[in-house]
């Protein structure tokens, strides 16, 4: 049996739609660092965890280990420019970026429809990526639509169907 190639996965895995998260730590100079993240999600309400999967070649991840700490926003339908500008390598992300500093001082993007203050409790292997297990210290939302990452471009949802909270 053969792996899938690169190519055909990416193409394949495009089909699942996502939000858009820039996920945003401080290193130790107190400098601020982010990349953009969509393969981000609630792992456990109690203790209350998300997991994130950032690329190891990233300039963002080896801040994210020095700090042990990151902010998770979670982009509103506005924000195209910001995923954009966050997925890029490059230093100066932030430059013209509004912001505001989270409970735990890490940069939480302004406009952004929710925020997770999140500090790192575990870091596993998971190919060219690592994932992360982080517990969530501090979360706010606000009402708006989402940006959703769909084939390879941005877009949004209608207004969403409002469901009955779950048990």
């Amino acid at each position: 049996m053969t792996d899938t190639d690169p190519i055909t996965l990416r193409r394949v895995m495009g089909h699942f739609a996502t939000g858009v998260t820039v996920v945003a730590t401080r290193h130790l100079g107190g400098g601020m660092c982010g990349l953009t993240a969509n393969a981000f999600t609630s792992l456990s309400l109690s203790p209350p965890l998300v997991l994130v999967c950032v690329d190891r070649s990233s300039l963002t991840f080896p801040c994210i280990q020095a700090s042990g700490r990151f902010a998770a926003s979670v982009l509103s339908a506005e924000q195209h420019q910001a995923s954009v500008r966050f997925a890029e390598r490059h230093e100066g992300k932030f430059d013209g970026i509004p912001h505001r500093m989270g409970t735990a001082g890490m940069p939480i993007l302004e406009g952004s429809l929710a925020h997770l203050d999140c500090e790192v409790e575990a870091e596993y292997p998971g190919g060219d990526h690592v994932i992360l297990v982080a517990r969530v210290t501090d979360a706010g939302s606000r009402d708006g639509l989402p940006l959703v990452f769909f084939r390879g471009g941005y877009t949004t949802i209608a207004e969403p169907v409002v469901n009955e909270e779950p048990e």
